[in-house]
């Protein structure tokens, strides 16, 4: 336990100096180039954990230092965009691990550790390494949920704007590929703001969606039909030959929608 005990002392004698080591192996290793402030932040963050790695060598306490969690939260955090990958941040773990392995390697060398002291010491590592990655893993798969739930959001809003042509009439163009959340998003959202706004006359217009398939155009049916229920008579434009096949293939009887070749001509048909 003496030997133990001077190596604890030597880890926390000599954090910034291992921590430094251990950031600048991992970049040289995988050919990394980081920012500045994400080098002195990962410096910071490793200080911390030989700090309790070498008093955890003594109390014999396997927890994380709180700042190896917050700093592998923040990790998953970065990589959280469309183009994000969280193997970017995955790949620096095993050259981590090699590199502490290395490092106490020579330090039970020159302190004459005991085969099993030096196992003691390892496993310490990687449980803390292990604690990290699961929390990075964890971070990231619920950022990255959260993220998708906001952009769906966003994109529904996107996908079917209400555009006010004058009194009483509104266009509801449908852009993009509808799915079942942004139906959804129409019948939850849309509907009621265009009760709220008064509306006679919605021109639904589909020229601007890229693919819709039968279930999809069985809730925009529905959507027509409750419009009508609230006094509000849907004209629809727009409607391309494939769209109206998945259409008439959803059971839907086409002579009961009222549909025009473009909006142009369904606000013709209203100004008569």
């Amino acid at each position: 336990m003496n030997v133990i005990f001077n190596v604890s002392n030597h880890l926390i004698d000599n954090t910034e100096s291992l921590a430094e080591e251990i950031v600048d192996g991992v970049l040289y290793s995988m050919k990394l180039e980081i920012p500045l402030w994400e080098k002195e932040q990962a410096i910071e963050m490793y200080i911390e954990f030989i700090n309790f790695l070498g008093d955890s060598l003594i109390i014999e306490e396997e927890k994380i230092p709180e700042t190896l969690v917050e700093w592998s939260k923040n990790n998953a955090a970065r990589q959280v965009s469309p183009k994000g990958k969280i193997s970017e941040i995955l790949v620096r773990y095993p050259p981590t691990r090699e590199i502490f392995t290395d490092i106490m390697t020579k330090i039970s060398i020159d302190f004459g550790l005991t085969l099993e002291d030096y196992a003691f010491i390892i496993k310490r590592i990687n449980n803390m390494l292990d604690i990290s990655l699961n929390e990075t893993v964890f971070a990231f798969e619920r950022l990255s949920d959260e993220y998708k739930e906001e952009t769906q959001r966003e994109l529904a809003e996107l996908s079917a704007p209400i555009v006010l042509i004058k009194e009483g009439i509104a266009v509801l163009p449908l852009i993009g590929i509808i799915d079942s959340y942004r139906a959804n998003h129409i019948m939850e959202k849309i509907v009621p703001k265009i009760a709220e706004l008064q509306i006679r006359y919605v021109i639904a217009d589909f020229s601007g969606i890229f693919l819709i398939n039968s279930d999809i155009a069985r809730h925009l049916h529905q959507i027509g039909q409750m419009l009508n229920l609230l006094g509000i008579q849907t004209l629809t434009t727009g409607l391309r030959p494939d769209l109206a096949k998945t259409i008439v293939n959803s059971g839907i009887n086409l002579s009961e929608i009222t549909t025009f070749a473009n909006v142009k001509q369904a606000l013709e048909s209203l100004n008569q």
